[in-house]
């Protein structure tokens, strides 16, 4: 996944991170639709669009780049691509650009073409390294710093940031939302490290909440249902039932999730769960 569509990912599931970086309240958040709109005369999409869902003209549409590569012609683009796209849809909006740097080193300025262009209110430049506190402790701008975050802090960083997102936020939903982007994103920054690896760096927060204990649980219970038939009919239900709970005992001891994790993920005492891993290293 590209640095960009990682930022458009983030900003598609949780939208209050983007205001978060602009210093505007949370609230604004149901006021916007996050979308990617064609610009035909320049046959290209628009990726990263901010729409206000009510024709309030005090609201502004935003046009977000995630520029994390040198690039001479960006601003070129950008409002030759921003002029068009007033033509041809004619917003009843007011425009905002936001561009998105991992540093002021990235940026390239065209200063005889658009340094005047570049003090306008309406464009916002931010470089993820210069945030500061106290915005570099919200949980929203943490979570984008991740992403520039280097390799060896990186899964600390990405712990830290699901134990502040288990205690801040109250929507489950929500909640779970962040703590899958936080194993994406480091799935991201850390390509070498296996699904094990990383579920067991996670392992030291909810691990429910996280897409691979899902991956698990789904494969233990589909092949604990097989097993359970094959026992026969009056006896498969249940059966069944204890081969899934075996299954996810097994693949979360092998992938290095504790005893103590185990037992109370699959609500069994401690002493079941030791035998049953017991057992399977015997087999093994």
């Amino acid at each position: 996944m590209k640095t960009d569509s990682l930022f458009y990912k983030i900003f598609q599931d949780l939208p209050f991170i983007f205001f978060a970086l602009l210093n505007i309240p949370e609230a604004i958040t149901t006021e916007y639709t996050f979308t990617s709109q064609e610009v035909k005369q320049l046959a290209l999409r628009l990726d990263g669009l901010f729409l206000p869902v009510n024709p309030s003209p005090e609201l502004p549409f935003y046009i977000v780049e995630v520029q994390f590569q040198p690039d001479p012609q960006l601003y070129s683009r950008l409002f030759t691509e921003l002029l068009i796209y007033i033509r041809q849809y004619n917003p009843n909006h007011p425009w905002h650009l936001v561009v998105i740097y991992p540093d002021r080193q990235t940026e390239r300025i065209n200063e005889l073409h658009f340094g005047g262009f570049l003090q306008l209110p309406n464009i916002t430049r931010i470089y993820i390294n210069e945030l500061s506190a106290p915005e570099t402790t919200t949980l929203p701008v943490k979570l984008l710093k991740l992403i520039t975050e280097p390799e060896i802090t990186a899964p600390n960083l990405a712990i830290e940031l699901a134990n502040q997102a288990r205690e801040e936020i109250a929507d489950q939903v929500i909640r779970e939302n962040l703590i899958n982007l936080l194993e994406t994103i480091i799935v991201y920054k850390l390509p070498q490290k296996s699904r094990e690896e990383i579920a067991a760096m996670f392992s030291q927060v909810d691990l429910k909440q996280t897409k691979f204990y899902q991956e698990v649980f789904t494969e233990g219970r589909q092949e604990g249902r097989q097993e359970g038939r094959q026992e026969g009919r009056q006896e498969g239900r249940q059966e069944g039932r204890q081969e899934e709970r075996k299954i996810l005992i097994q693949r979360l001891a092998a992938r290095g999730v504790s005893a103590v994790e185990i037992a109370q993920i699959v609500d069994l005492a401690l002493e079941e769960v030791e035998v049953t891993i017991a057992q399977t290293n015997q087999l093994s």
